[in-house]
């Protein structure tokens, strides 16, 4: 499933309206997904779906989904194992939508470079057939897969833990891997106290940061994107794409540590961009994406600038 980086090409059909009114975290609908194999043929595999999500739920067009796959289903199949995946799909029907979805497909790429803990993902291709009584419409869309968090536990011999966990008191070197990575992508919209757009896994004896949904980060650049407001605290920036380090203060040697890993791995990280050049529809998206990917080098680059943007607004709280 997720060994390959090309595109899979599958098709889904459901009512939106239906979705929305008839699921939850617990309820699902029963839906087939077909997928193309290598030789071009289509394979059906019954599923399950289910809304998922807060923001995206209220104010997309296209809700996010859920799926849960039986085992009697799943086994022998490409999605052996996969019990439960997400599928994360453009919001709303407008111009650079698919655009939009590969520039968060490509946040989880790159933090694959920079952390060895991580989800994987998978690239989707979809015809979506949108059943609006007894008509439908058709949707070809861009989406990805996204691991199930206790699949990834499993991959890494962990576990998830349910309860809060003080950033400070999570392991030093994946928490400024996982700050630093957020402000490479001008994200704001988490937090590891909280477990906001943040999964927290018990990898003995450490706890480590799975960070997750990136659709409000600057490098995205969705046009409903706010800068997000965590707990009563605001925050000093009025665009997602200014950058602001949430990191907590640490060892200023880690910092350093960190600092020379997202160097050494530029070139890597520029490719990762690179490849998916062609995936974008509009030209334009893809040289600002890779802009605004360059202009954080830039910062962490200069001493100075390193020093005013991220070291001396590291959080004390």
């Amino acid at each position: 499933m997720f060994a390959s980086t090309e595109p899979l090409p599958i098709k889904l059909e459901y009512s939106i309206r239906e979705i929305k009114k008839e699921t939850d975290d617990s309820t699902y609908i029963n839906s087939i997904l077909k997928y193309g194999d290598q030789d071009g043929n289509w394979l059906e595999l019954p599923v399950e779906l289910r809304v998922r999500g807060n923001y995206r739920l209220k104010n997309c067009y296209f809700p996010p989904v859920k799926l849960k796959i039986r085992k009697s289903n799943y086994k022998g199949t490409l999605f052996d194992t996969q019990k439960r995946l997400k599928l994360v799909t453009p919001c709303l029907t407008e111009r650079d939508r698919n655009d939009n979805v590969i520039k968060e497909y490509l946040a989880y790429k790159i933090f694959e470079v920079v952390s060895p803990y991580y989800f994987k993902t998978r690239l989707v291709d979809i015809e979506f057939n949108e059943l609006r009584g007894s008509k439908g419409k058709v949707h070809l869309m861009k989406g990805f897969l996204i691991e199930d968090d206790k699949h990834v536990a499993k991959r890494y011999e962990g576990k998830i833990y349910k309860r809060r966990v003080h950033p400070l008191q999570q392991d030093d070197l994946a928490s400024v891997r996982h700050a630093m990575f957020q402000y490479l992508i001008g994200n704001t919209d988490y937090s590891q106290y909280d477990m906001h757009n943040v999964k927290v896994m018990f990898h003995e004896p450490d706890f480590i940061p799975l960070p997750y949904d990136f659709d409000m980060a600057g490098f995205v650049n969705c046009s409903y994107a706010v800068v997000s407001q965590i707990g009563t605290k605001k925050l000093p920036i009025t665009s997602v794409r200014q950058r602001l380090y949430r990191g907590f203060k640490r060892n200023p040697a880690l910092f350093q540590q960190v600092r020379q890993e997202f160097l050494s791995s530029q070139s890597e990280i520029m490719a990762q961009v690179d490849a998916c050049k062609g995936q974008f529809e509009l030209e334009r998206e893809f040289e600002v994406a890779r802009d605004y990917i360059f202009d954080f080098f830039k910062v962490i680059a200069d001493d100075d600038k390193f020093q005013s943007q991220i070291l001396k607004k590291a959080r004390t709280q």
